[in-house]
């Protein structure tokens, strides 16, 4: 599994962009270039379960490993879902389950730094490398159109 990283500055505090990474409206606009229905059940707390779903209750899921309002947002990706249900660990699920998705937001003069780190397997990196700069840039428009 190798990390990648991505950053994106953003003319707007990192308070505005945290609503706008974790609001359910925004999450939901800002993650379409991962899936088009892209959705997350989580109550949002440390050490609570997150769904990732594609909007048919497939998809991942995981644990929050870290939550510190307005700086990070860590995720620990665990297994796969199916039809609303988390399927039993395989050899593929192996290869990949316990990858970190990490977001850090750092601000400075009233702009922010989104720093996000995934790790991934090698055949999903050409998918993670045309995504996240989609996604991101979603996270900046929807973040400074709304900062007045």
């Amino acid at each position: 599994m190798k990390t990648l990283k991505f950053t994106q500055k953003i003319n707007a505090p990192k308070e505005r962009v945290w609503d706008v990474l974790w609001g359910d409206d925004s999450y939901k606009a800002w993650t379409k270039p991962f899936s088009p229905d892209s959705n997350v059940k989580t109550d949002w707390q440390e050490g609570s379960s997150v769904w990732f779903t594609d909007g048919k209750e497939s998809g991942m899921y995981g644990v929050i490993n870290k939550n510190v309002p307005n700086e990070q947002m860590t995720f620990k990706h665990l297994g796969m879902l199916k039809d609303g249900k988390e399927l039993p660990t395989d050899e593929t699920t192996e290869s990949w389950s316990g990858a970190i998705e990490d977001y850090q937001l750092k601000e400075q003069n009233g702009v922010t730094n989104l720093e996000v780190s995934v790790d991934t397997l090698d055949d999903h990196q050409d998918f993670f490398d045309d995504s996240f700069p989609k996604a991101l840039g979603i996270v900046k428009d929807l973040s400074e159109k709304n900062n007045i």
